[in-house]
């Protein structure tokens, strides 16, 4: 870890995922660049870092123990990726989720950095073999995968291209764990990580639960939020099962019968378009205020659970 203490963070792209990856180096201690090809985009993206901060501070919610101006003193924009990557030592690329783009940002990466610094990609679901392929650098190439948005929940997905050393994940792993995320490595590529995999899954049969009236899209959002999700956020799914029972393999015992009738009665995959689609948009609105300002308050309230969560789970973390 001691080449990684040293030197600069760059995140590329200053939208809500960028923002939030800039927030969470600078609140361990990094200094990060944040670089965006708009100025006035890297403009607006530190004030509203600063405006976030603030009201993490006045929660008592703010990460790290440097003050609100000690962490924004360490936080700089760019909009010329040369100058920006000077003394990089990691780079984290939040852009639209387009191949395209990204090969085309990581092209121009590889033109600028010294052997050692880092690439990752914020990428949700595209692989790092159809990102990273023909890079010269290819060997110091991952996914680090957040959760959005990442100061507020901890897990970063590492996947690692089929050329990449053993060492590169390594240090990105050391080098998450020392700003506060918690890091898990994907052995193998696979469509969508684990994170997404699981998620839409869950999104799916919600969705056909809707479909075909069994429930009302706000109750399956209760049944995850009153029901699993408190398990699910201490539990993963395995160890759920594991303690529902004697053991797992007691689990499976149980209930391996009933597991398997009821997935055979799910659908096929959904459209996730059409009549559905506008009937569970229409029921996650309200008429009060515009949708603008519904998604603004909605996420700040989010980023506030899961800000309190996190502070609880810290609290009361269980060693295995």
């Amino acid at each position: 870890m001691t080449d990684l203490l040293k030197g600069n963070i760059v995140i590329i792209g200053s939208g809500l995922i960028g923002r939030s990856w800039a927030m969470v180096f600078a609140s361990g201690g990094f200094t990060v660049t944040l670089y965006d090809i708009v100025k006035e985009q890297v403009a607006a993206a530190l004030e509203d870092i600063r405006k976030q901060m603030e009201e993490l501070k006045k929660s008592g919610m703010l990460r790290g123990t440097l003050s609100v101006d000690e962490q924004m003193s360490l936080i700089s924009g760019c909009s010329d990726l040369k100058t920006a990557l000077e003394d990089a030592i990691y780079i984290q690329e939040c852009v639209p989720e387009s191949l395209e783009l990204k090969r085309k940002i990581f092209a121009d990466i590889d033109l600028h950095i010294n052997d050692t610094a880092i690439i990752s990609s914020s990428t949700s679901c595209l692989s790092p073999t159809k990102m990273f392929n023909g890079l010269k650098h290819v060997k110091n190439c991952i996914v680090a995968h957040p959760v959005n948005p990442p100061y507020y929940v901890p897990l970063v997905e590492l996947v690692p291209h089929p050329e990449t050393q053993p060492a590169t994940v390594e240090r990105t792993y050391d080098l998450m764990k020392k700003i506060g995320q918690s890091p898990v490595k994907l052995l193998k590529e696979t469509d969508g990580f684990v994170l997404n995999r699981l998620q839409y899954a869950v999104v799916s049969e919600a969705w056909r639960l809707v479909q075909d009236g069994v429930i009302s899209p706000r109750d399956v959002d209760l049944v995850m939020s009153e029901g699993l999700g408190m398990r699910y956020a201490f539990l993963g799914p395995l160890e759920t099962a594991h303690l529902n029972a004697d053991g797992f393999q007691s689990y499976c015992e149980r209930y391996g019968e009933g597991i398997k009738r009821v997935l055979t009665t799910f659908g096929p995959v959904p459209e996730f378009s059409g009549e559905v689609a506008q009937k569970i948009d229409a029921a996650l609105w309200d008429n009060k205020s515009s949708k603008n300002d519904q998604l603004a308050t909605r996420r700040e309230w989010r980023n506030l659970c899961l800000s309190r969560l996190a502070k609880l789970k810290s609290e009361i973390k269980y060693n295995n």
